[in-house]
């Protein structure tokens, strides 16, 4: 039977297909009668279904994370479609493809990193390129580097995401080159390339994009410092100063104590890749929230984040 995918799904189809349970809850309805709620998910999108008839024998078979196989009804509840689940039945992650499941980038991982270790063989000062291409030639990092996503939620939230953000910044860093006076280019451009490599920690994305124990504990920015360190300490007669302001780079990426920022950006290379890392991480935000609207809309949800509605008008190239 071919695959139903959430996108697809329309008022009044017949909906039969497994999908992943991203939440899974038992509220009581106004009558005082219980009922299942869940949201199921797979790489297109996510949709509530309800279950309201054999709500404890259905509930008994799965939990949070499971894949499940169901057959149900698309209603409309609220302008939104909405699954009435008639049947349910749990499936073994050996039955599944995980790809199916989790959003991933388009374009392909493998070339992505190509481009990226590309346009590091550019780094002129022998040292900084020696640091960037240890990890970039490194099979365990990269292994994880093309699969992690850019973030649990706000952006860049699909597997391949960290790669493609860490590229997007890299090319808009290769974008000013020259165009301010007094900048190190090569240590702007090593620090693109490393600025979010402990993401690959920080995160887990097996299954659902979510943070790891040390992600939570210690976070992407100070392990991404230990393991630019490490690889440091392994070349002979890396400059102390160099270090310290490629460290600093890492350290103060995120712009603000408050945004998780150790310290503030000191340098003109730290202020840029501040903002240019900002940049691109909220307009992909924006883009992937604007995606999510409903077919047809002027205007998106409320973004809680950026505290405002944004208008998705047609707007005239040229």
């Amino acid at each position: 039977m071919e695959r139903t995918f959430i996108k697809e799904i329309r008022e009044n189809d017949l909906v039969e297909g497994v999908f992943w349970v991203k939440e899974k809850s038992m509220p009581v309805s106004r009558s005082g009668a219980p009922y299942l709620r869940v949201r199921l998910a797979d790489r297109t999108g996510e949709i509530e279904g309800r279950v309201w008839d054999g709500v404890e024998e259905f509930a008994d078979l799965f939990v949070r994370d499971d894949f499940i196989r169901i057959k149900a009804q698309a209603n409309s509840y609220q302008d939104r479609v909405q699954l009435n689940i008639k049947s349910i039945k749990k499936v073994g992650e050996a039955e599944v493809s995980l790809d199916e499941f989790l959003p991933s980038s388009s374009r392909d991982p493998e070339e992505m990193l190509a481009e990226l270790a590309e346009i590091s063989q550019g780094i002129e000062n022998d040292h900084l390129k020696k640091l960037v291409m240890a990890f970039l030639g490194n099979k365990e990092f990269t292994l994880l580097f093309k699969r992690a996503p850019g973030a649990k939620r706000l952006h860049h939230s699909f597997l391949g995401g960290l790669l493609e953000h860490t590229l997007s910044v890299v090319h808009l860093i290769q974008k000013i080159k020259g165009y301010y006076e007094g900048i190190n280019h090569d240590l702007l451009l090593a620090g693109g390339v490393l600025h979010d490599i402990g993401k690959v920690y920080e995160l887990s994305y097996e299954r659902s994009f979510d943070y790891t124990d040390v992600g939570r504990l210690v976070g992407h920015i100070v392990m991404g410092v230990e393991m630019v360190d490490k690889e440091i300490a392994q070349i002979e007669g890396f400059p102390p100063e160099l270090a310290m302001l490629m460290k600093h780079l890492l350290l103060s990426h995120h712009g603000q104590y408050e945004w998780g920022s150790p310290t503030r950006p000191m340098t003109l290379e730290a202020q840029i890749l501040h903002h240019l890392d900002d940049l691109d991480a909220k307009v992909k935000g924006i883009q992937e929230f604007i995606q999510k609207a409903e077919q047809g809309a002027t205007w998106t949800d409320y973004h809680r984040m950026f505290e405002r509605f944004f208008y998705i008008g047609e707007v005239e190239e040229g």
